[in-house]
């Protein structure tokens, strides 16, 4: 009798079955689109009847992140860990274990287990071309300008708008939301992309400095000019300069770029020549720049120069279903610029995550992300040790479902239905169209959560 042959992946999944004992493992390999286009399964004799979980997949291909489900949750009978398989940012397939009573509930230990074969199984699946393809169509946004909120496709919109134009852009937002980011996304995508992005921030040199850094000095103008040097506003000719915290800027200064904005032309310190100058003019501020204005500390006339078009960026906490994908962004970019393996969270950790306030915004992230590689060492899962105090510090109070990812999504789905009915006043048309879903999708949500239209002292 001919002995079957097992594919490397099958030897693996074996392995895998050993170490962390499963009554079903499957390893899936899917396209681009999340379909699968190949899979190896192994069921033990005694299993019984055991199928893949769609939904579950599904939601740690989109995630990036390894989810245990328990047998206490929505009422699944059996136990379920899966873990996504990366490739330059995008999620490739997974590895799905699946155990009835056979040895309890998985825990973090077998997710560390399950990391680390991901790199010879993710070595495997490279060398198969449909998935060699569909990984190279999916390159990671060098900018980090990431998101799929309404807010991020807002922005998105916006620079699709003003790209190609040469108005001056005006973008208000806090401390960390990206702006800097939105004004190079802008240069990066319109025709002056070929030139020179300068950035300043006008709140980081003090004002004697920041005259000659903007406009340059003649040799001799002052003690310690040596020679002539052009200012950062004539190298970014023919391209885009961006002025940070524009709000910062002194009432000198502003008289000065308000003539450098309407004729196109500046003059050097010590200089009696007139410069011709072609320059993109991106303008940021973290204040309540109306208020600068009505109370004197703003020039008018400037500010209607800067501000002919505009956009607020929302923090972080207003847009959080950006939050999971700046953080997939970001563990890939410092995986890479470490040499790391790809790193996950265990859910514990990823929940705190997603649930901070992030006053700090994407800069905070960022932080937190390196923090948490630096922490993390070798291991393939950032724990909830690893993360900062200020985010886990009231775990135990705050996080009831902290390892059921299914009833968090479940409770802001219904907390959301019932927001949006009621600022349209349980209108269901308005509601669907306020949230971009179909009248039969509506009512499918609705239906999920028991949410009863119309009877407004009804709702949970």
């Amino acid at each position: 009798m001919k002995e079957r042959r097992v594919s490397p992946l099958g030897k693996i999944l074996d392995v895998i079955m050993q170490e962390i004992p499963s009554q079903l493992g499957a390893i899936l390999c899917v396209d681009r689109k999340n379909r699968i286009i190949d899979k190896e399964i192994r069921l033990v004799p005694e299993a019984g009847a055991k199928k893949l979980r769609a939904d579950i997949i599904r939601d740690v291909l989109e995630n990036g992140h390894p989810l245990i489900i328990s047998d206490q949750s929505l009422g699944i009978s059996d136990n379920i860990l899966c873990l996504p398989l990366m490739d330059n940012g995008k999620s490739i397939g997974s590895i799905y274990l699946l155990r009835g009573d056979l040895g309890g509930i998985y825990s973090n230990r077998d997710i560390e287990v399950l990391a680390a074969f991901a790199r010879p199984v993710n070595l495997i699946l490279r060398r198969s071309s449909n998935v060699i393809n569909s990984s190279q169509t999916i390159g990671l946004n060098p900018s980090c300008f990431v998101g799929k909120s309404q807010d991020f496709l807002r922005v998105l919109h916006f620079i699709d708008c003003v790209k190609n134009n040469n108005v001056p852009v005006f973008i208000s937002g806090e401390s960390g939301t990206g702006k800097e980011v939105v004004a190079r996304t802008i240069h990066n995508s319109g025709p002056r992309k070929a030139r020179k992005f300068i950035a300043v921030n006008c709140g980081a040199i003090p004002d004697h400095l920041l005259e000659s850094e903007l406009f340059g000095y003649a040799r001799g103008a002052f003690t310690g000019a040596v020679k002539e040097k052009p200012g950062l506003i004539e190298e970014a000719n023919q391209g885009t300069f961006f002025l940070d915290e524009i709000g910062d800027l002194s009432p000198h200064l502003q008289a000065k770029l308000l003539r450098v904005i309407q004729e196109r032309e500046l003059r050097r310190i010590g200089e009696n020549r007139m410069r011709l100058v072609d320059v993109r003019f991106i303008s940021a501020t973290n204040k309540d720049i109306e208020k600068e204005v009505r109370e004197g500390r703003f020039r008018e006339d400037l500010y209607y120069r800067l501000n002919i078009v505009s956009v607020v960026l929302s923090p972080l906490r207003k847009r959080r279903e950006d939050i999971l994908c700046l953080m997939n962004y970001l563990i890939e970019k410092y995986c890479c610029e470490l040499r790391l393996e790809r790193v996950y969270f265990s859910q514990g950790a990823l929940q705190l995550m997603l649930s901070y306030s992030w006053p700090g915004n994407v800069r905070e992230l960022q932080n937190e992300i390196q923090r948490c590689l630096i922490f993390c060492g070798e291991d393939n899962l950032i724990k909830e040790e690893y993360l900062s105090k200020k985010i886990h510090k009231k775990s135990k109070e705050t996080f009831v479902h902290l390892y059921d990812y299914f009833h968090a999504k479940a409770d802001f789905e219904k907390k959301f239905l019932n927001e949006a009915l009621v600022r349209s006043d349980y209108n269901r048309t308005r509601t669907a169209e306020e949230i971009g879903l179909s009248r039969q999708g509506l009512f499918k949500l609705m239906k999920k959560h028991g949410i009863l239209a119309g009877h407004k002292n009804e709702h949970v």
